[in-house]
């Protein structure tokens, strides 16, 4: 459609080519949604978040993250029969997410998403394949529904397991105690009979395994923790911090969210020492122990070639090898996972070691970045369940609504005009902010209708 629409602009704007094919190319835009693709393509780019600005620049001087988005806008745009959507919500923030939901409700084709997001695919889905061991089951319903009934369906065969076993061992017991006598001897056997017609299903295995995150602080903090104070930062001409001014105290779930760009990122690593600010103070509370998680985790990596065991150890060199082993073991590293190289470690195996580094540590203070990026859905709910039981603070920024939901006291929202701060839950941040997509996105949301209205 695209190499029609630039011919028809040769042959009318330009006089060149052959008019005779005017007629052909008119028709074959005609079908295809070629006099709309502009307006389209101007929807889906302004509703994953690329600013108008950014529409016409060249691919390659948009970031990593910009250009996934774009990528991702070629393939909506098409209008596909059928979506294979990888991850989607990787890269993108909230708002982008939610715009993507509103898309998926009124696409009429068929998608197939992998996603470890677990509100996007609750919000998005309407069957479930669930691939455990190389077995794919169906469920109906959404991601919610999907985790309780195959939680209900895996208790109630353990304890028709458990029931059948307890069955089996009361005759068993008959007949160990009984079967040498004459005259329990026919009793005994009759048992025996009725032991070998008990069926006892064999419980499945399963592929999926928790990590253990016990986060435990060597000592307190002082009640004020960290205070950021009127923070500026900017990169070249294009500022994304003015002036924040914050205050975080101790035992504190601070969640740091709002659109891509705005700087959260780029807060965090000025609070950590990991980026110098233009203008402002950085001051953190006496006996605060800091422990960071960076977005681009594998950057707190060392050499490729040092092992799991190595990297954790040298945080923490007093602790005895069988405790750092212990520590590993509880990420889900056993045998000889602690001595490969780092270089060979999946995102999630690597997200895994940071944090049992950042554990050994003992931190007070965890200051987290994306940390649900690369961790699969049970690693995300040990996660949570561990920074619920800290006693310390946590900073963190993610666009897991999920996560954000079950984890933060205070909400704190980077936006354009600045930063708006709210304690309280996400579900009372949403109340009292309103949840309606379109006044929210401002002219993003108008894009959302647009688009649905253009699609056929």
């Amino acid at each position: 459609v695209y190499d029609a629409l630039q011919q028809r602009t040769r042959i009318v704007d330009h006089g060149e080519g052959d008019p005779s094919d005017l007629a052909d190319l008119e028709e074959r835009l005609s079908q295809d949604g070629g006099y709309t693709l502009e307006a389209r393509a101007t929807s889906v780019l302004e509703g994953l978040g690329i600013p108008m600005a950014s529409h016409r620049q060249p691919l390659g001087t948009l970031s990593g993250g910009f250009k996934l988005r774009v990528l991702l806008a070629q393939v909506l745009i098409g209008g596909p029969d059928v979506l294979l959507l990888d991850e989607p919500t990787n890269h993108l923030d909230i708002l982008s997410i939610r715009w993507l939901e509103k898309f998926l409700a009124g696409y009429r084709g068929t998608a197939l998403v992998i996603s470890h997001d677990q509100r996007f695919l609750d919000n998005v889905v309407s069957h479930v394949l669930d691939v455990d061991y190389g077995t794919i089951t169906s469920y109906t319903g959404n991601y919610r529904r999907f985790a309780d009934e195959k939680k209900a369906i895996r208790e109630r065969k353990e304890t028709e397991v458990a029931r059948a076993e307890k069955i089996i061992a009361e005759k068993r017991a008959f007949v160990d105690r009984f079967g040498a006598k004459a005259t329990k001897a026919k009793q005994a056997q009759s048992r025996l009979k009725q032991i070998e017609k008990i069926e006892v299903e064999e419980l499945a295995d399963t592929s999926r395994r928790e990590p253990l995150f016990r986060f435990t602080q060597e000592r307190q903090s002082g009640k004020e923790v960290l205070e950021l104070e009127k923070i500026t930062k900017a990169y070249g001409e294009k500022h994304v911090l003015r002036g924040v001014t914050l205050t975080i105290r101790r035992g504190e779930k601070v969640a740091i969210i709002g659109s891509n760009g705005l700087g959260k990122s780029t807060l965090l690593k000025i609070a950590v020492g990991e980026l110098d600010a233009d203008a402002g103070k950085v001051k953190f509370g006496i006996e605060t122990r800091v422990g960071y998680f960076a977005q681009d985790h594998h950057d707190l990596l060392p050499d490729m070639k040092t092992s799991p065991l190595d990297y954790v150890w040298d945080a923490r060199p007093s602790e005895a090898t069988s405790a750092i082993r212990g520590q590993l073991g509880r990420m889900l590293f056993s045998g000889d996972d602690v001595t490969k190289p780092i270089g060979k470690l999946s995102g999630g195996e690597a997200a895994r070691l940071i944090f049992a580094r950042i554990i050994v540590q003992k931190p007070n203070v965890l200051v987290l970045d994306e940390p649900t990026n690369h961790l699969d859905m049970e690693a995300i709910d040990a996660l949570i369940t561990g920074l619920k039981a800290f006693e310390g603070t946590v900073i963190f920024v993610s666009h897991d609504r999920h996560f954000v939901s079950e984890l933060a006291t205070r909400i704190v929202e980077i936006t354009p005009e600045g930063v708006r701060d709210m304690p309280g839950t996400y579900a009372e941040y949403l109340q009292q902010l309103g949840d309606d997509l379109v006044p929210l996105l401002g002219q993003r949301g108008e894009a959302v209708l647009a688009l649905l209205l253009l699609f056929p």
